[in-house]
């Protein structure tokens, strides 16, 4: 198991603040990436919405193909079931000669509530870099998006200790010129690369430290107030076995779930636990 961090000074001493009915999100997103056929996504979300929805303190999103964003978005509404869709990825330019791609506007036009921008496998895969990743932000954001942002270190950077700095460096170049309004659309997912897929986890104890790591960037970006108030998400490898120790840490808030958002029961069981804490 990789070993968790020690860092002293500068902003790890922030401590977080409370403020009058401060009660941060918690969010549940399931990145079902370039799985499953047509009908058998909206069987799984037939499944998630007889018994899983969304509420003031907690939202949930489906994150499928976007092929099928129209024909989920309109299963729930029609179901009246509250349940968020969100596209895995956009496009940094909301229209061209981009053979291929999907522009963040046409996510929001589909049904679209969120995008994820940044998952490592985008990252690892298909080159993409922070100065990329702001853009899409943006671009997601004038569309009336919201951002899940992904960060996170792969087994040789922790090993050689350099998360912290890869870290800083990802959330810092993620959000270049984004404003403190801006950050309300915004979640933090991190995941840790060598989490995911691997049958390995961050301990709780190593998630939380990452997590309350990055509410102190949020913090020194912009202030102590909005850094409070964002939702930062544990992206590895999460399981009903290990949700609810998770998200009990003080800095996590939720799950960006992969594998196990394809199973209807183990993703439900995330959810009960996520809202065990409500």
């Amino acid at each position: 198991m990789p070993k968790c961090l020690k860092y002293s000074g500068g902003i790890a001493n922030y401590e977080a603040r409370t403020y009058p009915g401060m009660k941060r999100k918690i969010i549940v997103a399931g990145n079902w990436k370039m799985n499953v056929s047509y009908d058998e996504a909206l069987r799984l979300t037939g499944a998630f919405g007889k018994e899983v929805s969304s509420s003031n303190n907690m939202e949930v999103v489906v994150c499928p193909p976007a092929p099928y964003i129209p024909s989920i978005v309109q299963q729930f509404e029609m179901g009246n079931q509250n349940i968020s869709v969100g596209g895995q990825n956009c496009h940094h330019e909301q229209k061209g000669a981009y053979t291929g791609e999907v522009s963040a506007s046409m996510l929001a036009s589909s049904g679209a509530k969120y995008v994820i921008i940044g998952h490592s496998e985008r990252r690892a895969q298909f080159n993409e870099r922070n100065e990329l990743l702001n853009k899409k932000i943006g671009t997601a954001l004038e569309a009336g998006l919201h951002v899940i942002y992904c960060v996170g270190e792969t087994l040789e950077e922790r090993r050689a200790d350099h998360t912290l700095q890869v870290i800083k460096t990802q959330v810092t170049e993620g959000i270049a010129n984004l404003t403190s309004q801006d950050l309300e659309k915004v979640v933090i997912a991190y995941e840790p690369v060598w989490a995911i897929g691997t049958g390995e986890t961050a301990s709780p104890a190593q998630a939380q430290e990452v997590h309350a790591y990055i509410r102190a960037l949020i913090a020194t970006y912009t202030s102590a107030e909005v850094a409070a108030f964002l939702s930062i998400l544990y992206g590895g490898s999460m399981k009903p076995a290990n949700a609810r120790e998770l998200i009990a840490q003080q800095d996590v808030d939720g799950g960006l779930v992969g594998g196990a958002s394809l199973d209807e029961h183990q993703f439900i069981a995330i959810v009960r636990s996520a809202q065990s804490f409500l």
